[in-house]
């Protein structure tokens, strides 16, 4: 069985043709999340505080999901500099000090102009 998690993403009244989040048995998976503030993609701001809010966004998603950042089994993380890597790591870090989950990153351009993107799966049995 499906279940759909969170409001609908909308943007520039918009709304986007995918789900914040989505439970399938007992796995949450999660849209990549890109920084946001007021509701308009963080376009400014180092790459700490775009992962912060990156971050705090996906614990959001996944406590509504009724799962904590602890549940987290593999994240996926896209930069647009490989210099922002040092930086993404030390806050990443902050979030998943013990037990980490897999991880994979890559260096590429994104569709918005903001400097990471992150999407998770987190394993929660109900």
């Amino acid at each position: 069985m499906k279940q759909v998690i969170g409001e609908p993403l909308v943007v520039d009244g918009r709304r986007l043709s995918l789900s914040r989040a989505v439970r399938a048995g007992d796995f949450v998976f999660l849209t990549g999340q890109i920084p946001f503030l007021d509701g308009a993609p963080m376009t400014t701001g180092t790459i700490e505080e775009q992962t912060r809010v990156v971050l705090d966004a996906i614990r959001g998603t996944l406590e509504e999901g009724g799962c904590a950042l602890s549940d987290v089994v593999k994240s996926m993380v896209w930069l647009t500099d490989r210099a922002d890597f040092p930086g993404f790591n030390a806050v990443y870090a902050e979030y998943f000090p013990d037990d980490p989950p897999a991880r994979s990153a890559v260096v590429n351009d994104l569709l918005v102009d903001v400097r990471v993107e992150v999407e998770v799966v987190a394993y929660r049995p109900r």
